[in-house]
């Protein structure tokens, strides 16, 4: 097993159950990208401003103006152990697995080896799971000023006076947030006229509204055509010739598959390219049933808890082979990571969040109805004051079930596990109607958005 973060460990956690003795390589940190310096230390950084906008729509909780930077960072620090990832080493010699700190290359058919030295050669299979890494933009004068990745953003030591961000994803804009309700002025560069592009308008616009509202300034429709040192910061020169001052620049434009110096051209593929794989996880260019991979390394769905899903489902995809037991390749069987082409969950924890899953829209040619609707029920009254949201839902009206939903509003996420259920499960609408939602509460728009389709 090559990469020991959450997708790695859970890959090798399942396969170790299912009596495969597993060596787990990781050359930086056991818990991976995810535990130090991605989805925990930010939305460690997101959530007290989240928190403290929330109680201000709620009359008569004490609250105050601002959020304690030191505070939140000594959090974010406890939940990312300042990288110390001894617990996870131990838990991995826990349940079986021997984690080897090093480099892994793969060096020939079911041989890795680790820093040049000890070679490993695995008797059924190797995994792969080494991530994603930033996508660098080529701008002029980029390399000269030491811009932040995401990394650097999630593991800051202090708030700097002024940040920039480049990129309207989901790492642009929760870092904005997160670094405005810190105390940082922040500007926020995006291409387009709103962020998240691939999410329906309604949410694009709701977030940059409440970018704004953060403190966040955004230029829209813009770009960076050089950045510069300066005296007193770095100078970045936008499109259509603004020019803006700042101490730092984050630089937010995607990421790639992982897999430059991981020996994958001895297998005849491209360094940086992603590993495609098959439902079962099995590298679809290499013959002879050894090479799996999962998680961000395969471009198939970049997020922490699709690549756990795809582990699951690959671990015990390949015990099975290993024990001489079908492998089965059926949708939706053990062995088959179906959701990946219909269900993938995604959350924004903005301000107010974004919440999807399936389709974001309809597909042309196909029998797709879309509803939206606004979130006003008595729950959502009752949460907030001034609660602002929206709802879309996405149906197959040949079969009556639902293949896409996305919420907007306020503590929205706890809206999107029941839609990936529905989705998941085809639940037909006719059957969902009788899913009664509690009353008060935000749920009751599930109701609303049944009636808005006619039932």
């Amino acid at each position: 097993m090559i990469g020991g973060g959450p997708v790695g460990e859970v890959a090798a956690e399942r396969a170790a159950r299912g009596g495969l003795r597993v060596a787990l390589v990781e050359h930086e940190r056991f818990g991976g990208e995810c535990s130090y310096w991605a989805c925990i230390p930010s939305k460690a950084l997101l959530r007290p401003g989240n928190l403290l906008a929330a109680a201000k729509r709620v009359p008569g909780v004490p609250v105050g103006d601002a959020v304690d930077p030191a505070a939140v960072f000594a959090r974010r620090d406890w939940f990312t152990g300042k990288g110390d990832d001894s617990g996870q080493v131990k838990w991995a010699e826990g349940v079986g697995i021997v984690p080897i700190r090093g480099h892994g290359r793969i060096t020939g058919e079911r041989e890795v080896t680790v820093d040049g030295g000890d070679v490993l050669t695995a008797r059924q299979a190797v995994i792969v799971a080494t991530g994603s890494v930033p996508r660098t933009p080529s701008i002029p004068g980029l390399d000269t000023v030491s811009p932040w990745g995401s990394r650097e953003a999630t593991s800051a030591e202090a708030v700097p006076g002024r940040l920039g961000v480049l990129g309207g994803g989901v790492v642009g804009v929760e870092m904005a947030q997160a670094f405005a309700t810190l105390g940082a002025e922040v500007h926020l560069i995006i291409s387009g006229e709103r962020p998240l592009p691939r999410l329906p308008d309604f949410a694009g616009d709701a977030v940059i509204a409440g970018l704004r509202e953060a403190g966040v300034t955004v230029h829209t429709g813009s770009g960076l055509d050089s950045v510069s040192a300066v005296d007193g910061g770095k100078e970045l020169s936008l499109k259509g010739g603004d020019r803006l001052i700042v101490d730092e620049l984050l630089v937010a434009t995607g990421r790639r598959p992982a897999t430059d110096g991981l020996g994958v051209e001895t297998l005849g593929l491209e360094a940086g390219k992603p590993l495609t794989t098959d439902d079962n996880g099995r590298v679809s260019a290499v013959d002879g049933d050894w090479l799996f991979a999962v998680g961000d390394v395969t471009g198939r769905a970049p997020l922490t808890h699709q690549g756990k899903y795809a582990a699951r489902v690959t671990g015990d995809a390949v015990a099975a082979q290993a024990a001489g037991e079908p492998v089965d390749s059926s949708a939706w069987s053990a062995h088959s990571a179906t959701a990946d082409h219909h269900a993938i969950p995604q959350v924004v924890f903005t301000d107010p969040e974004v919440a999807s899953v399936g389709l974001a829209g309809p597909e042309e040619g196909k029998p797709h109805r879309v509803v939206d609707i606004d979130i006003a029920v008595a729950g959502s009254s009752l949460h907030a004051d001034g609660y602002a949201g929206k709802a879309r839902i996405v149906v197959d009206t040949e079969r009556g079930v639902l293949v896409g939903a996305t919420f907007v509003g306020q503590d929205v996420s706890e809206l999107l596990h029941s839609a990936t259920i529905a989705i998941v499960g085809e639940v037909p609408l006719s059957r969902l109607w009788h899913a009664v939602p509690s009353f008060p509460t935000i749920s009751e728009v599930w109701l609303r958005l049944l009636e808005a389709y006619g039932l």
